[in-house]
């Protein structure tokens, strides 16, 4: 299971470049249920998702660099292309009545920056191990608007967006 919260971000942390980051393109086979192909820097997949907001199923197969080429050529819509950082998130905040983790407790934040067409948006992602741990995440200061039940923020519905 795949379970993460969207955000808007007010303002980019300061630092970003201290962050290991991914260049990412991916394009949209089918919508529902989606099937996408992925590159990831120089690793290829194809990713099934259930249905689902913020908790859905999830299945990865790995491809080689072929096949994703192959595939791309046969999906539908926008080819989406972003830059994703990845941010530690130490001791995150919950809110009251959920049960304290441990200290050495972190969530990574996937910090997605898009490119053309979709610039200049830019979300975060946050992944979690239970719907009661999603549900009771308090997010940082930096963070905007929560976009998870927004259906115009999944990538695959971006994909499929007239431009």
């Amino acid at each position: 299971m795949e379970i993460e919260r969207k955000y808007l971000i007010r303002k980019l942390p300061d630092n970003l470049k201290d962050y290991p980051c991914h260049h990412i393109e991916q394009a949209y086979l089918n919508v529902d249920p989606v099937v996408r192909v992925r590159k990831e820097d120089d690793h290829y997949y194809m990713t099934y998702k259930g249905r689902g907001m913020m908790a859905r199923e999830e299945h990865n197969l790995a491809l080689n660099e072929m096949s994703y080429y192959h595939l791309r050529e046969k999906a539908d819509g926008n080819i989406i292309s972003k830059k994703r950082y990845l941010i530690p998130l130490t001791n995150p905040g919950f809110k009251e009545g959920f049960p304290t983790p441990p200290e050495d407790y972190a969530l990574t934040i996937e910090l997605d920056v898009f490119d053309a067409p979709f610039a200049p948006l830019i979300m975060a992602e946050v992944e979690f191990g239970s719907t009661e741990a999603a549900d009771a995440f308090l997010p940082p200061d930096w963070f905007g608007e929560d976009v998870t039940y927004r259906k115009e923020y999944h990538n695959s519905y971006m994909a499929m967006k007239k431009l």
